[in-house]
């Protein structure tokens, strides 16, 4: 039986309303942001679609009120009746904006198991958003999305991230530091976000996320700004580099 869930968030920005609703509402904007790549028909009907390396979401758009409140949601699934809705209120604060996000729907099978992660899923994401609008609003983003082995021990993920990253130990919001992941070139930044599943990183021109995910699923889901590169070859060499971090003996 599907149940019902409410999540809400709200966060402060730099931008005025005008510049936010770009933000939410282009598939450019939420490439600086969100999870895989954006298309958005900019109407009321008209469809959202996000493609991640493992699916597809598709999703129609309800409310269309520029640049004040932006929603929409998918179908409802069968069998499990899985939905999701998003609406966002965006109102002038000072020189900057309010931004609310209501995610609400339905959750079947292990519902219970995937509300908790999207409790915390939805904050980071949200988080990131504040940051793309502070730090990167305007910048083309290259989405790098990529998937290392299913590892439910949470104890042992983030000692071998950490490690791998050649970080010496825990870090805390705020620090510096230099990562030195195999293959890559050395990433200089800040830790801009912590949690127990997530660790970020913003550098001058990028929004790093190490992701211990929902059912132990290791992955990354990196915004580089103004990047020259195949995102599917930078895909394919993080989903390496997590492969090869949990399987050295």
């Amino acid at each position: 039986m599907a149940q019902p869930f409410e999540i809400d968030n709200q966060i402060e920005v730099s931008a005025a309303p005008e510049q936010v609703w770009d933000a939410i509402t282009t598939g450019a904007g939420m490439d600086g942001w969100f999870m895989g790549t954006s298309e958005v028909e900019r109407r009321e009907g008209g469809t959202v679609r996000t493609t991640h390396p493992a699916f597809t979401m598709e999703s129609t758009v309800t409310t269309w009120d520029p640049p004040h409140r932006f929603a929409h949601r998918s179908e409802q699934a069968d069998p499990d009746g899985r939905l999701h809705a998003f609406e966002y209120t965006v109102e002038p604060r000072g020189t900057g904006s309010t931004i609310r996000w209501h995610h609400s729907g339905f959750l079947g099978g292990d519902w219970e198991a995937e509300y908790e992660a999207m409790s915390e899923g939805d904050p980071m994401y949200f988080h990131k958003l504040a940051e793309y609008i502070d730090h990167f609003l305007g910048r083309r983003a290259t989405v790098v999305d990529a998937f290392g082995p299913n590892v439910p021990d949470r104890d042992r993920v983030w000692p071998v991230i950490r490690e791998g990253l050649g970080l010496p130990g825990p870090v805390s919001l705020g620090d510096r530091v230099r990562l030195t992941p195999a293959d890559f070139p050395p990433i200089e930044g800040e830790v801009d976000y912590l949690s127990p599943s997530f660790l970020g990183v913003r550098t001058a021109d990028a929004l790093y996320r190490f992701i211990h995910g929902f059912e132990g699923t290791t992955m990354v889901g990196h915004h580089l700004f103004d990047a020259d590169l195949d995102p599917k070859e930078a895909e394919a060499a993080w989903s390496s580099w997590l492969t090869e971090l949990f399987t050295q003996p």
